[in-house]
């Protein structure tokens, strides 16, 4: 008889549970709404079963159905942002609710190691003041989601992961080029913000396409199912499918991503690579062209983890830089942040993280959000042209205070003539411009700034935001 009974609690008990109305895992506790929009909400229920949405600032209800396989998703309209916590009930007559709401901008943050990387840093590799920025990091305002590792060779619904708020204690774990983002971002305008952190270190953009985005790239290796896969981070469709597949729809107003170094061994691809993803990706989150503003790879020491003869004569992360240049000017809706003057000889993961989180945030305050009065774009090469003392001429936009080396000499400045040789050159600002020359080239035809594996940009705006390495040739 007890066997008996307990059968019965046991089976009422499992039909309660899938009774009860489920929400994907992006959803929880703390999470932060994209203001203004209609937000997509979805999950699972008993299969045809009605789901109620009732959300606690406006209190009109929206009503959805489960398909035959339980899966429902509806959309809700919010408000503008406001520092008041909600909440939101779903329900199929059992509700579950949601608490500690709060409307404001939601950014993806994706990308390797240095999004991924925490504030409290990898091991021997710090973050600079890291320890101080993590001790006052506390911030009700600032809410935090970390979608944990996953490579799966076919989509998955749902990710491992909670939304918390800022403290020390979550802080330290999160994204460092993230936070500063977001840090910065919430200070200047007053409004909650909601950081996905979506990321995985020494990850191929590969990883981060489905099979559909890497059609026309015949030469993409795909795994199998039995395969044994050592690097799912390194693996087209892994991640995407594991990590990013999940959380597509979710209300974002635009993305960071701060990725490149795994790809800098095949440059050329990079830009229409890069082209794609976010095409398709944008297409996928049906929110039209949402901004994509992107880190530039910093300047490291690649031959000390990779032989330069491997690779023959583009070793050099330079043309890697020059890619990510040129896929701006792909991508609509895009800007890219150089990072010149943080990048460290033999780390890859510069310990200035603000830096490029700080300016990642200047583009958004300025491109998206429209605040005025700073900069926000680095000085960009517009023409060149030579004098008739054999100088050659770089003339800059986005210098309107024109150009700075904050009192040092230019370095890094190399010229060439018809027999392509490059030469070490003398290199003075002049206002918007740079005069480059060498007595070793009478006649120049081609000049490149920066254009190492490692250097230290020297060429900045009168902000102090670092000039590309770029080069005049095709050599």
């Amino acid at each position: 008889m007890n066997k008996f009974v307990s059968f019965f609690v046991v089976l009422f008990l499992v039909i309660g549970v899938h009774a009860e109305v489920r929400l994907s895992h992006i959803f929880s506790d703390n999470m932060v709404l994209q203001q203004q929009s209609k937000v997509a909400v979805w999950g699972w229920a008993k299969a045809g079963a009605a789901v109620r949405i009732t959300p606690s600032w406006d209190g009109k209800i929206v009503e959805t159905k489960a398909g035959a396989d339980g899966k429902w998703k509806a959309f809700v309209a919010t408000p503008k942002a406001s520092k008041t916590a909600y909440r939101i009930t779903f329900s199929d007559g059992k509700p579950v609710t949601l608490k500690n709401v709060l409307i404001g901008e939601v950014w993806l943050c994706s990308g390797q190691s240095n999004m991924e990387m925490p504030m409290k840093g990898f091991k021997g590799n710090p973050i600079l003041n890291g320890n101080m920025d993590i001790l006052k990091s506390k911030n009700p305002m600032l809410r935090l989601i970390t979608v944990k590792r996953n490579g799966q060779l076919a989509p998955v619904d749902t990710i491992s992961g909670t939304w918390e708020e800022a403290t020390p204690e979550t802080v330290k774990e999160f994204s460092a080029t993230g936070y500063y983002f977001g840090k910065l971002l919430n200070e200047m305008l007053d409004e909650p913000v909601g950081l996905i952190l979506c990321s995985w270190g020494g990850s191929s953009i590969e990883a981060w396409m489905n099979r559909e985005m890497l059609k026309d790239f015949p030469e993409t290796k795909f795994a199998k199912q039995g395969d044994t896969i050592k690097a799912p981070n390194r693996t087209p469709l892994m991640l995407f499918n594991g990590m990013l597949n999940p959380i597509i729809g979710y209300g974002i107003k635009g993305c960071i991503w701060y990725q490149g170094e795994s790809n800098y061994e095949n440059p050329d691809q990079y830009p229409a690579l890069m082209k794609t993803m976010v095409s398709n990706w944008r297409q996928l989150w049906g929110q039209g062209d949402f901004p994509f503003y992107y880190c530039q790879i910093a300047p490291y020491n690649y031959a000390s983890i990779s032989p330069k003869e491997k690779w023959g004569g583009k070793f050099n992360s330079a043309y890697q830089r020059e890619a990510q240049f040129k896929a701006q000017k792909l991508i609509p809706n895009s800007g890219m942040v150089s990072l010149m003057d943080i990048g460290e000889e033999f780390c890859i993961h510069p310990m200035r993280k603000n830096v490029g989180g700080e300016r990642l945030a200047l583009m958004a305050l300025a491109k998206t959000y429209g605040q005025k009065g700073f900069a926000y774009e680095s000085p960009v090469l517009k023409e060149m042209t030579i004098d008739k003392d054999g100088k050659a001429i770089l003339n800059f936009d986005n210098a309107p205070l024109w150009l700075t080396s904050f009192g040092k000499e230019l370095k890094t400045f190399e010229i060439a003539g018809e027999d392509k040789v490059f030469h070490p050159a003398k290199a003075v600002i002049n206002r918007a411009k740079v005069e480059v020359s060498s007595p070793d080239v009478p006649k120049p035809v081609a000049v490149r700034y920066a254009f190492k594996d490692f250097v230290v940009g020297d060429l900045f705006s009168n902000e102090g935001l670092p000039v590309s390495s770029f080069r005049t040739d095709n050599w």
